[in-house]
């Protein structure tokens, strides 16, 4: 029987995830979890690329446990796919710096995102860390070996650097990693309640996978729907509105989703129509991941379990994919120190 082909994909832990996170990818890892060899990232070390200050640091083990959770609630099984902490795996730092040497610094530097994550942490500077985090992600792709990345839009760019870091290697080394593809979510992106960004826990425009029913109520009555609509009877806009927006993503009765546009359009509904249903569906989506979370969290020494499973399974394949690349690369020191480590 061939072996499945693999998926890497995950999130920094900055805090619990929420619905933009679910429409973006975690729906797809959920439905890919029985196709391919899944490995799911909680990318802590990413963190201090924007957020090196201590008492960032501190916060981290409790995020780390709240992506868990959301990973677990969601459908995310441990059985069937591996969760792993970024830094448990040492061998991603080895790595790092061997990827580091293939690319060059114009070329990080015409990474968009790089230059959006310094602006959004208001950085008078880009630090080197931040400038190097497509390498880095490079480095968490390919020592699984992935041939899969499901990503959000917004990470695209991200997953070129990859392939041409991959393809370099390969070329200069021989052909030790696969060159990954992308696999982009029904939604790749979700705008804010605040229709003016993408969701962000800053930003506080967020519906999280953990918010209670009355949470969820509110932030959705208090959504920005068409400034032009002063009154229900004056016709509005869907195109572009995150109230419809949510209910294409999270409601399923199309024929209701369909009413209300119709209505909408020619000024015959109003907003809090619009959004008490959009609340109810909502509600109805996220109570089933409510439950699974609660019972998780009802049992603290099974998610430190799952964890630490999670990491042996990962630092075998990277102990594998790293005495590939020393002998491929000629480094035999470093291969008898490796042999040594995983002894």
């Amino acid at each position: 029987m061939a072996a499945r082909r693999r998926i890497l994909t995950g999130d920094r832990p900055t805090g619990p995830l929420h619905i933009g996170h679910y429409v973006g990818s975690l729906s797809n890892r959920v439905q890919l979890q029985d196709a391919y060899e899944c490995f799911f990232i909680v990318a802590d070390v990413h963190t201090l690329t924007t957020r090196p200050e201590k008492h960032h640091l501190d916060a981290l083990h409790d995020n780390i446990r709240q992506v868990v959770l959301d990973y677990l609630a969601v459908g995310i099984d441990p059985e069937r796919s591996t969760i792993f902490v970024q830094s448990a795996i040492p061998e991603t730092f080895e790595l790092n710096t061997l990827l580091g040497m293939l690319v060059t610094v114009p070329r990080l530097e015409r990474v968009p995102t790089v230059k959006e994550m310094a602006q959004h942490e208001h950085l008078d500077a880009l630090p080197f860390g931040l400038l190097g985090y497509p390498v880095l992600q490079a480095a968490d792709i390919l020592l699984p070996r992935a041939d899969l990345v499901p990503v959000g839009k917004d990470n695209e760019s991200h997953l070129e650097v990859t392939r041409e870091i991959c393809r370099r290697f390969n070329k200069l080394y021989g052909p030790i990693f696969p060159e990954p593809g992308t696999l982009l979510g029904d939604v790749p992106s979700l705008l804010g309640t605040d229709g003016q960004a993408k969701m962000s826990k800053s930003l506080d425009n967020t519906i999280y996978l953990a918010d209670d029913t009355a949470t969820v109520q509110r932030r959705v009555m208090g959504m920005y729907t068409d400034p032009k609509r002063v009154r229900a009877d004056i016709p509005g806009t869907v195109e572009g509105n995150p109230v419809f927006q949510y209910h294409d993503a999270f409601n399923p009765d199309a024929a209701e989703v369909a009413d209300l546009k119709d209505r909408y359009r020619r000024g015959a509904v109003g907003d809090v129509e619009v959004k008490r249903k959009l609340a109810r569906a909502l509600n109805a989506f996220l109570e089933p991941i409510r439950e699974r979370r609660a019972a998780y969290a009802a049992d603290p020494e099974r998610i430190e379990a799952i964890i630490d499973a999670g990491n042996a399974h990962m630092r075998r394949q990277a102990q594998e994919t790293m005495a590939q690349v020393r002998a491929a690369m000629g480094l035999k020191f470093a291969a008898a120190a490796g042999a040594l480590a995983g002894a």
